[in-house]
């Protein structure tokens, strides 16, 4: 069977929206999705399936926590390709530990953003690459406007953000590596 990532938005951030990650890996075990494995406390989980399934994990956890959150799901390829498209890498006098992925549940319209109205702070640069966008926030993500609030609002698609750290942990997972 095929393998996933899938990262939820907006659970266990500061204490707020608490899900347990051993009560979110039952409710993939229930959902017929094999081997879920979860990343850190922030809703990120691997599994095997026949298809994506981000919808019927979004109405599952509502049903089952009470939570209404959004679900982006990649395919362990899409995942790997996430790494390998990565603009910022590679750079000299970049810390990656100032990098971020921002994984947008649907594609950028047409439109797209328009890059000299973008709200970045000093040294913050943002790329998009199909449903990605690549952060660089030297100030620290924290402090950054460009943030899932903003792309929602401004792409009307929901958004959750992973430090690069997170996102190579992931990948490797969803190549059946260790985080």
């Amino acid at each position: 069977m095929p393998r996933f990532v899938s990262m939820l938005r907006g659970i266990n951030v500061g204490g707020a929206r608490p899900l347990k990650m051993e009560r979110l890996k039952e409710i993939y075990r229930q959902l017929g999705l094999a081997g879920a494995r979860s990343y850190l406390q922030s809703g990120n989980v691997v599994f095997s399936a026949k298809g994506r399934c981000g919808p019927e994990i979004e109405r599952a956890i509502a049903r089952e926590c009470g939570l209404e959150v959004s679900v982006v799901v990649l395919s362990a390829g899409e995942m790997s390709a996430v790494v390998a498209r990565n603009p910022f890498l590679g750079r000299p006098n970049l810390d990656p530990a100032f990098l971020h992925a921002t994984f947008l549940a649907s594609r950028v319209p047409k439109r797209g953003l328009d890059r000299e109205r973008l709200p970045m702070g000093p040294g913050e640069e943002a790329v998009i690459v199909g449903k990605t966008v690549y952060l660089y926030c030297p100030n620290s993500y924290g402090k950054t406007k460009l943030n899932n609030a903003y792309f929602e609002r401004t792409l009307a698609s929901s958004a959750t953000t992973r430090n690069w750290r997170t996102v190579v942990a992931l990948e490797r997972m969803g190549r059946g590596g260790e985080p």
